[in-house]
């Protein structure tokens, strides 16, 4: 059976929660559980850099997550550096929900300046 690692820190700024492995029906269980976990954050940082794939339930599992920290009052932000992951939150309109970046810089600093869409 397939796993998913996911690393969660928390910095000054902001909560990372940083999945490592494919974000697809087999695993979204993992994915879903950490973002549930993470409770009321008022920066949340999902770095999908080391996600080489996700399918439809890793997006709503994704999705699940920004509302879940949206509701509490929190803003969310999305790093990811891998084309193909990032073709995919464009064409899906992802990223008009909230800021993609393609480092956890570029994302930090949107999450400085209040910017969620």
């Amino acid at each position: 059976m397939r796993r998913v690692d996911i690393h969660i820190e928390e910095t000054a700024q902001y909560t990372l929660c940083r999945p490592s492995g494919e974000l697809d029906a087999y695993t979204v269980g993992e994915f879903r559980e950490a973002l549930g976990g993470i409770g009321e954050v008022t920066a949340l940082l999902i770095d999908l850099s080391d996600v080489p794939f996700m399918d439809s339930a890793g997006l709503g599992a994704l999705i699940g997550g920004i509302r879940r920290t949206r509701e509490g009052g929190g803003n969310v932000a999305v790093a990811c550096s891998r084309q193909s992951l990032t073709r995919l939150l464009h064409t899906t309109g992802f990223d008009r929900i909230v800021p993609v970046e393609e480092s956890v810089d570029e994302a930090a600093a949107k999450l400085a300046d209040g910017d969620d869409n």
